[in-house]
């Protein structure tokens, strides 16, 4: 295909980073325009029915198509671009839907977790993300698997979907150990080699990390009282603007 493709973005957007992902995975050039989600473009809210990203601009033979929902952008990508992620058969596929599926139940877990506002509501989240990584280990250990990724030697979709999830993992670990993947092995192997894909570390900018933590910082939540109390560079900055 020769349409021109433009990506509607959010520097910390996981499900932005899918597209990339995949975008990157496919060989497919792109171009790549955030935005500010606080402050909405006009030009944005006029082409976003549900006013989020990432959207996904495809220009052809002059005329517009845009396209919202980060699982419709990939099986889009899926449809119209070559180098396929998906498995060829049908019932591999729907299992591989299935685990992005649950990949996007994980981020709203990621969400609870880094917004909750005790501290027995925080403990309460890690436990349940926590169990949600059980469930993968398990999945991960019932899977014959020769290789790295999730199935084995070819990266797919449900590895790009991930990538993003375990980044965050990243950021959390610099705060603090919530032993979230503790006695997981196949989960912590999984995300080592997903870190080390070029599409995935590249599916973000060099100061993705400082952008989040400041995030968590702000949140107002227990997360954020954890990093005011550990932090150093927090508390200093704390004192400073009293």
């Amino acid at each position: 295909m020769t349409d021109k493709l433009i990506l509607v973005s959010h520097p910390l957007c996981p499900y932005v980073q899918r597209a990339a992902i995949s975008l990157a995975e496919k060989g497919v050039p792109f171009e790549r325009v955030d935005i500010d989600l606080a402050n909405k473009p006009d030009w944005f809210k006029a082409i976003s029915p549900l006013g989020k990203v990432p959207l996904l601009r495809v220009q052809r033979h002059g005329e517009e198509t845009v396209i919202f929902e980060s699982g419709v952008i990939l099986e889009f990508l899926e449809e119209t671009q070559a180098n396929p992620l998906h498995p060829a058969d049908p019932y591999a596929r729907a299992r591989h839907r299935a685990w992005i599926e649950f990949g996007s139940a994980t981020l709203n877990a990621i969400g609870r977790f880094y917004s909750a506002q005790t501290e027995a509501g925080f403990l309460a989240e890690s436990g349940a993300l926590s169990a949600m990584f059980d469930r993968l280990e398990a999945e991960l250990a019932d899977t014959e698997r020769n290789g790295p990724w999730f199935t084995g030697e070819r990266f797919s979709l449900v590895d790009a979907v991930y990538g993003p999830i375990f980044r965050y993992l990243d950021t959390f670990d610099r705060i603090g150990d919530f032993g979230v993947l503790d006695d997981k092995p196949l989960v912590r192997a999984w995300r080592k080699a997903l870190n080390e894909r070029p599409s995935i570390s590249q599916a973000v900018a060099p100061d993705y990390p400082q952008r989040l933590h400041a995030f968590l910082e702000a949140k107002g939540s227990y997360l954020s009282r954890f990093i005011h109390r550990n932090d150093p560079a927090t508390a200093l900055r704390s004192v400073r603007s009293a």
